[in-house]
């Protein structure tokens, strides 16, 4: 008889994410081991916990999910899993990384523009660009060849994300950073791009449709700002590819039906094999699917 699949919780934050549990037990995890206050230094011997009670072909039904809301402490987090495993001998588990369900939503984000057209070559601009999704659809947008505009306030920010951005082997030719601060220097940013995605935070107008409108070059927005003023003004929050002044736009709840199906299938997928590692990449190739 196979074994109940698990999935192990690991969250930095005192209480793991009811989000994350909820979905984990929506995709098939039948029993969900979470916790809290999670620190690097505590990582193996949790990994140990997982990998040395049951055999080798079972070990397909264990797995490790690390969320949170501190993005860097997530990830000091997933660094530890792997060496703490023994592969050598097939003493290990399947991982997936989305804190602040940042790589699902980046997936989500870059597989609606991915749906409509070829990004290769394009000119794409990120809006806000430099937070945890924002950095992720850099990431994801020049590895498929899109010339990639970081943009933020200052442009020292925005220079130290392409660096970021770049340490995790995209060509730097692909990235540029602007800083966008008004106006003008939006309408600068926007010279010859066909998509934007606005990444900033709730509330906050990034891309006025007065603005907006200059650029007929501009074939699709994605805003992923759910809290009103929109992020990109002439967008509605369930925008799931309608065509408003001849462009193609998605909204935050168009956008995140998809992030949920991505969610759900890379939390199903890890009980497949026990070497899966999935992070940003290799979660939007499962966005591919939809």
């Amino acid at each position: 008889m196979e074994k109940r699949s698990i999935l192990v919780q690991l969250d930095p934050d005192q209480h793991p994410s009811v989000f994350d549990r909820v979905v984990a037990v929506d995709s098939g995890a039948d029993e969900l081991f979470a916790y809290g206050g999670v620190k690097p230094e505590q990582v193996r011997d949790l990994v140990h916990g997982a990998i040395f009670t049951r055999g080798q072909k079972d070990l397909k039904r264990t797995a490790i999910f690390v969320g949170g809301s501190n993005v860097q402490a997530s990830e000091a987090i997933f660094n530890q899993l792997l060496p703490a495993m023994v592969p050598q001998f097939g003493l290990r588990v399947s991982v997936m990384l989305d804190p602040n369900g940042s790589n699902t939503t980046a997936a989500a984000a870059v597989r609606s523009v991915t749906k409509q057209m070829d990004v290769n070559g394009k000119k794409v601009l990120l809006l806000a660009g430099t937070g945890p999704v924002g950095q992720r659809c850099a990431f994801l947008l020049a590895g498929l060849g899109a010339r990639v505009i970081i943009s933020s306030r200052t442009r020292e920010k925005a220079d130290a994300v392409l660096q970021e951005v770049a340490k995790r082997g995209i060509d730097k030719a692909l990235l540029h950073a602007m800083q966008v601060a008004n106006n003008a220097e939006l309408e600068k940013a926007l010279e010859g791009c066909e998509v934007v995605i606005a990444t900033g935070a709730a509330g906050v107008c990034l891309l006025p449709a007065e603005v907006r409108r200059k650029f007929v070059g501009l074939k699709a927005v994605v805003d992923l700002n759910a809290v009103p003023p929109m992020g990109i003004e002439g967008v509605e929050v369930m925008d799931k590819g309608a065509i408003r002044d001849g462009v193609i736009c998605f909204g935050a709840i168009g956008v995140g039906d998809l992030k949920m199906k991505v969610h759900r299938a890379s939390i199903s997928k890890l009980f497949e094999r026990n070497d899966y590692v999935l992070d940003a990449r290799e979660i939007y190739e499962i966005a591919l699917g939809f």
